[in-house]
């Protein structure tokens, strides 16, 4: 069992603070969801997850040893693979070297994103956006990465496609960290922990279900002819 968390971890831009002392943990194998809006901070906790932005304070924990000071590349080594929104992929490489840069055989990627073999000998800055996704995120499906981190792996997909790819994310023997706007539909039902973010901060820590029970609308109650509720 594999753990990412972060402890009080503040994040800095310049004067502006992004995180404001966050405490989370993501358990695997497992998906975890950080949803909010832009702005919200759920890209920040990846990248301070992963080492690409520095703590102000607080600290990354993995497996309970601190990291915080850790490089982004060690963590990697350390089998952390961090899929960004955007320049997820070498635009100037085809996609079979893109492929190439994680393994020798591609196979398993053509498997899981079939729509790539005809794309293979294209320059990935070439491709959609949508297909552009699914070769980045293939490439962490490919890495056997024991924590696997993606910034809104399906932007830009077709639904089927969105669909196919949280199930193979789902499927990984992995701590799997997603963030989303808003709890995508291919994961209602299953057993997602959620966290929520609203500037800089968690809002919500829970199971997906309690989430959404949240978030529906209770019935108001219909006045009876006397006037009171029924």
């Amino acid at each position: 069992m594999t753990t990412v968390a972060l402890r009080h971890a503040r994040v800095r831009y310049g004067p502006v603070e992004a995180l404001h002392g966050v405490t989370l943990a993501a358990p695997g194998p497992g998906l975890t969801v950080l949803l909010g809006r832009n702005g919200s901070g759920r890209s920040t906790v990846l990248r301070a997850l992963a080492g690409t932005v520095p703590l102000s304070g607080g600290a990354v924990l993995w497996d309970g040893a601190d990291v915080t000071r850790l490089p982004a590349h060690e963590r990697a080594r350390r089998g952390l693979c961090l899929v960004p929104d955007r320049q997820a992929v070498f635009g100037s490489l085809t996609v079979r070297q893109n492929l190439e840069l994680t393994t020798a055989d591609p196979a398993p990627a053509l498997a899981a994103y079939p729509q790539l073999r005809p794309l293979l000998p294209r320059r990935a800055g070439t491709l959609s956006g949508g297909e552009q996704r699914m070769l980045a995120v293939s490439r962490a499906l490919l890495a056997r990465a024991r924590v696997v981190l993606v910034d809104e792996p399906a932007q830009g997909m077709a639904p089927a496609v969105a669909a196919r790819t949280y199930e193979l994310l789902a499927s990984l023997d992995a701590c799997v960290v997603l963030a989303e706007q808003r709890l995508p539909p291919a994961l209602r039902g299953r057993r997602v922990f959620v966290y929520e973010l609203r500037r800089g901060t968690v809002v919500f820590a829970g199971e997906a279900g309690e989430l959404e029970r949240r978030r529906t609308p209770r019935p108001r109650p219909v006045d009876g002819p006397d006037g009171v509720g029924s």
